[in-house]
């Protein structure tokens, strides 16, 4: 059965997808408002073919801010990056410059908002980086990152890349951790059933030493991996 759900998957997903970025680029010349459109049914695309191909079903425990902070996410799949703008209206997102190289993405990515990440491009690329994401924060929305700056296998808890301290000091934004264990299900070639959970931790103030604030988003990133009970903010979990 799984394997007939990804024979099916597979084609339909990125087939449409591929329909989708092309919408994207022919979406820009009308407006960032109709880009943003076209973005959003993609992650509701596949939102919908996670559920009803694959079956696997989405829960979240917890709210996670629709507004200027910095939500920290644990990488374990393409799952959350694709799933990014299903979750909130219009978010930014830090992406590894190489994916804005792909033709047609990487332009509607640009347009779109989001801040590429030159993992060594020194301190000439992080003030780039954070000049980018202040006009972001000035349009009111949230600003996703992925701190431990790949994806990981579920279980491992590698430390956050150095850059994250830095971004977090520099933008001022109190952080949201998000935990997330997709990669039992979705990061492999034959995806499995199952539950993906985003389970949202208590969130960070700003102004925390460099060691406290990595301490707090390491260990609130990794709970689902060690089943530790994280503190939410007391909303239950939703499918």
């Amino acid at each position: 059965m799984a394997l007939l759900r990804n024979l099916l998957f597979y084609p339909i997903f990125y087939g449409v997808s591929a329909l989708l970025v092309i919408a994207s680029v022919l979406a820009v010349p009308i407006g960032r408002a109709a880009l943003v459109r076209v973005v959003a049914r993609w992650g509701d695309w596949h939102h919908w073919c996670v559920q009803n191909l694959l079956g696997i079903k989405i829960a979240q425990e917890g709210e996670i801010p629709d507004e200027p902070v910095l939500i920290a996410v644990k990488h374990e799949s393409f799952f959350e990056a694709i799933d990014m703008p299903r979750l909130f209206s219009f978010p930014t997102v830090f992406a590894k410059r190489e994916l804005f190289w792909i033709p047609g993405w990487g332009f509607s990515a640009r347009v779109y908002g989001l801040v590429p990440v030159a993992r060594e491009g020194g301190a000439k690329s992080l003030r780039q980086m954070i000049a980018t994401a202040k006009l972001r924060i000035k349009e009111g929305r949230p600003l996703v990152i992925f701190p431990e700056g790949t994806r990981v296998p579920h279980g491992k808890e590698p430390p956050l890349q150095s850059g994250f301290a830095g971004i977090y000091k520099l933008l001022g934004l109190p952080v949201v951790p998000v935990a997330v264990n997709s990669g039992p299900y979705y990061h492999r070639i034959i995806k499995q059933p199952g539950t993906i959970t985003y389970r949202v931790g208590e969130t960070i103030p700003t102004g925390l030493s460099r060691q406290e604030v990595e301490a707090r988003v390491h260990r609130s990133i990794n709970a689902l991996n060690t089943g530790e009970d994280v503190a939410t903010n007391g909303t239950p979990a939703r499918a």
